[in-house]
């Protein structure tokens, strides 16, 4: 069986130095993975980062996961756009999601407001940017005009994704963006909101065959196996009790409302290890690919097979060395 197209999400905290993420990208590219990709929350600064990424590979899409309309204006992520797509040579895709309260109001100081309507107006903006005229909006979150990009702008202008996990988010995703990036989704619930994808596509007149889906799947290969499940247990449970509401009430709505209370309450007396040990297998196993490489393939071709699904983002776990990695970059590139 073939190699499904994969993407790679770099772990910027397992990396001291810009090299060395850039090393990674190089590693990726030599797989076969069709994008690279990275977060930004508190750490790096990822414009530069992906700027140096693209000045040292040849061919891998680059993208960000994600950056947040909060954490700068619409204009300058329309520059920002526009600048990643020549240092790139037009490899870049930029990537939004509205975060979560507390990166919004802790970090960057903004009142999480409206966040949709932000989004949404945010996408707006940085296309009327990318098309080179006069910026000239009179929107309920940006109020705007008057001044253009200075330089010249491509006929073929980075294309945007949205990370959304929600109904109207994802619908949002469907009417205004160019793909859609889900994380923490079982198969089955992929599956089933992929019909909110379409319903904004509908809204927005557009073929949804034209949006480019791609989940980050967390995946951890390793021979054994189950050290690969200890790393992925103790990072997703994080992931639904402490990394902000949405995963946790996404979650919640996939069947599992029960075992997110218990890791929220866990999380409040930060007791980590009563946070793993609430995640049962059924769910580990739903949403992420772990254990020996086979198993992990196997999953990732599941979430691969999804109808609308175009690639699969390998994302990480916290703990893994760099022989874990490696072992599981083979597993999902490997014909």
């Amino acid at each position: 069986m073939s190699a499904p197209t994969c993407d790679l999400v770099l772990m910027s905290r397992d990396h001291d130095s810009v090299d060395s993420l850039a090393e990674q990208a190089q590693r990726a590219e030599a797989y076969g993975f069709s994008h690279v990709t990275m977060g930004e929350t508190t750490g790096y600064n990822i414009v530069p980062v992906l700027t140096v990424i693209a000045e040292r590979t040849d061919d891998i899409g680059i993208t960000d996961d994600v950056i947040s309309p909060y954490s700068r204006a619409p204009t300058l992520l329309g520059q920002t756009a526009l600048t990643m797509h020549d240092v790139s040579d037009g490899r870049f895709r930029m990537s939004l999601g509205t975060s979560s309260p507390a990166i919004a109001e802790r970090w960057h100081g903004q009142a999480f407001d409206r966040p949709l309507r932000r989004l949404r107006e945010t996408i707006d903006v940085i296309r009327q940017v990318c098309a080179g005229d006069d910026v000239d909006y009179d929107g309920e979150c940006y109020d705007l005009g008057g001044m253009s990009y200075e330089g010249t702008v491509p006929s073929d202008p980075p294309e945007i994704d949205v990370a959304a996990l929600g109904p109207k988010a994802v619908e949002l995703a469907g009417r205004f963006a160019d793909g859609w990036v889900p994380q923490l989704f079982t198969v089955e619930g992929l599956d089933e909101r992929m019909d909110d994808l379409r319903h904004g596509a509908d809204l927005g007149n557009r073929d949804p065959e034209s949006l480019r889906v791609s989940p980050i799947v967390r995946c951890c290969a390793t021979e054994d196996g189950e050290t690969a499940r200890t790393m992925a247990r103790q990072m997703v449970a994080f992931l639904i009790g402490a990394y902000g509401p949405f995963y946790g009430d996404s979650i919640a709505e996939q069947g599992y409302p029960d075992v997110v209370e218990d890791i929220r309450t866990a999380w409040e007396n930060r007791d980590t290890a009563a946070m793993a040990a609430a995640l049962p297998d059924e769910l580990l196993d739903g949403v992420a690919a772990v254990g020996t490489p086979d198993q992990v393939r196997e999953k990732v071709d599941a979430f691969a097979a999804v109808d609308g699904v175009d690639a699969v983002r390998v994302g990480f776990v916290s703990g893994m060395s760099q022989e874990h990695k490696e072992t599981t970059m083979d597993a999902v590139t490997d014909d």
